[in-house]
């Protein structure tokens, strides 16, 4: 694997980030660090969808310009993200000046080739889509599905994409690539959704939208946010009409695009049409995830349950983020909803980190310095029995990673760690000591400790700062990639005193912040 490119879907800048917005951001940031296990080059791009109507009325609302409402907005995502451990390798920003020139010359070229013509229209506008709305996708009250309000209807005379013209090959495409759109299931979706699918419009009047890029020699008109916002995955990397910069030909086509299940239409429909257009390759996966629901409920400004991912690290007050997003990662199975709770998140990385994980190095390295100063011998090295499972578990959870299971993949590890606590207890390395047969208790403990450097490098993604200090530990390195791992980790000599023995992840045992306090 040479290169790995994959990116998150742009945040709309007309509020603050919300857990759910940090449930794909996590999500993408932990492929993004396996993947960087797995090859030397990894690209990860997110940002920020900074034009429109929404925008422009949400900053007249608040009597500031747009620009204004976009850069402080925008800052907060950063600062989220940053506060998360997200390591992105670039943030797009849509009024990014290279992204704009470069959307500008992409909607030029696909009117002159003739994908683009101008069409007096009139729909049904729903704003908080950015989208026309067919009258059969209304609710049986006429309302957005999605946004459950009413559309506008809209006279104009737009810009227009022939999306028409390229939906056999899109529908031809996705039969012949079944890992095309995962999880699987979603690729029917869009397939029914194709049957009735019609040209779009890809521009607005200035006289209704002042906030967004203009359309090269036409004043009167706004190029509208689906060429805009999807076009980032290919400006961010240096694309443009003349010639492709040497990062855009390294880095495309995109491996993944992780998107939540709601946009999934405008990713495997629209934008391969615009890139067949364009005469470039397809992505080579879109992964949809589900929604996160808080203590079972959607999440609502109205009903006041939206939950944003940095009070959740205060309320807990959490020194890092590992435990929030092993929580969130486990959440779901591939695609499908999940949902937040402040005593389910408590008691599940309480479980699994602290309990399971973090006890299991504690008491093992305790017992090493207990029994042996902190010493490995050579007569400690001895073949594994725990080493054909560890090994094992590494493929598994590659195959997990290479079809988006994230989830599945944590389950997989803290299977590996459940197998090496009953190991543990079934050969009882304090009996064996107390037996006096120390070359068997030192086995033991070393078999352990070999299988936990392992499970420090597949948590890496997950819990990075938890892996940190197992790997420190451990004296394992952490940069070992997974097709490098073996079953034998521990080397011979001293390899910890007592006073460096610490524990990675501390109980959640707090109790949890007065719930007005979140408001």
């Amino acid at each position: 694997m040479e290169k790995y490119y994959l990116t998150t879907a742009i945040d709309y800048v007309n509020g603050a980030p919300h857990i759910g917005h940090a449930y794909e951001k996590i999500l993408t940031d932990i492929i993004a660090k396996h993947y960087s296990q797995r090859c030397d080059d990894v690209f990860f791009l997110t940002g920020t969808d900074e034009h429109g109507i929404k925008i422009q009325k949400t900053a007249a609302a608040q009597g500031k310009t747009p620009k204004e409402l976009c850069d402080e907005n925008s800052q907060k995502f950063k600062e989220a993200w940053k506060a998360l451990d997200i390591d992105y390798t670039k943030f797009i920003r849509t009024t990014d000046d290279y992204h704009e020139k470069a959307v500008q010359h992409i909607f030029k070229k696909l009117y002159e080739q003739g994908d683009i013509y101008k069409h007096s229209y009139e729909g049904l506008y729903c704003s908080g889509c950015e989208c026309f709305l067919n009258p059969k996708d209304l609710t049986e009250d006429g309302l957005c599905p999605d946004h459950l309000k009413k559309p506008e209807v809209v006279s104009e005379e737009n810009y227009f994409f022939k999306l028409t013209k390229y939906k056999d090959a899109i529908i031809k495409h996705i039969k012949e690539h079944p890992d095309f759109i995962l999880p699987e299931f979603r690729a029917n979706e869009v397939l029914h959704q194709l049957e009735e699918i019609q040209d779009i419009s890809v521009s607005r009047a200035k006289s209704n939208v002042q906030w967004g890029i203009d359309v090269l020699g036409d004043e009167d008109q706004s190029i509208y946010v689906w060429i805009d916002a999807l076009s980032n995955y290919i400006t961010a990397i240096g694309y443009n009409t003349e010639n492709a910069s040497d990062d855009f030909k390294k880095y495309w086509p995109v491996d993944v695009h992780v998107i939540g299940k709601d946009i999934l239409k405008f990713h495997s429909i629209y934008w391969p049409a615009f890139l067949m257009a364009l005469d470039l390759p397809l992505p080579k996966h879109i992964f949809a995830h589900g929604w996160i629901t808080i203590d079972e409920t959607k999440m609502s400004k109205s009903l006041g349950n939206v939950v944003s991912p940095t009070s959740v690290l205060e309320n807990f007050n959490m020194e890092h983020p590992d435990a929030f997003r092993y929580y969130m990662a486990s959440s779901a199975p591939c695609g499908r909803d999940g949902n937040y709770s402040d005593e389910d998140f408590k008691e599940k990385v309480n479980a699994h980190l602290a309990n399971s994980m973090g006890n299991l190095l504690n008491r093992t390295l305790s017992m090493l310095v207990k029994y042996f100063d902190g010493e490995v011998k050579a007569e400690f090295k001895a073949e594994n029995p725990l080493g054909k499972k560890a090994l094992g578990t590494v493929q598994i959870v590659k195959n997990h990673f290479d079809n988006f299971e994230i989830a599945e993949a944590a389950q997989e590890i803290i299977s590996l760690v459940d197998a090496t606590n009953k190991y543990v207890q079934d050969n009882a390395p304090w009996t064996l000591a107390k037996e006096e047969k120390m070359v068997e208790c030192g086995q033991v403990l070393t078999n352990v400790l070999d299988i936990m450097c392992i499970i420090a490098s597949l948590i890496y993604p997950y819990c990075p700062n938890i892996a940190k200090d197992m790997a420190r530990q451990l004296s394992f390195d952490l940069s070992t990639k997974l097709d490098d791992l073996t079953a034998d980790n521990i080397k011979v000599g001293k390899l910890i005193e007592k006073e460096d023995i610490k524990p990675v992840f501390l109980r959640l045992d707090s109790e949890l912040a007065d719930k007005s306090a979140k408001k």
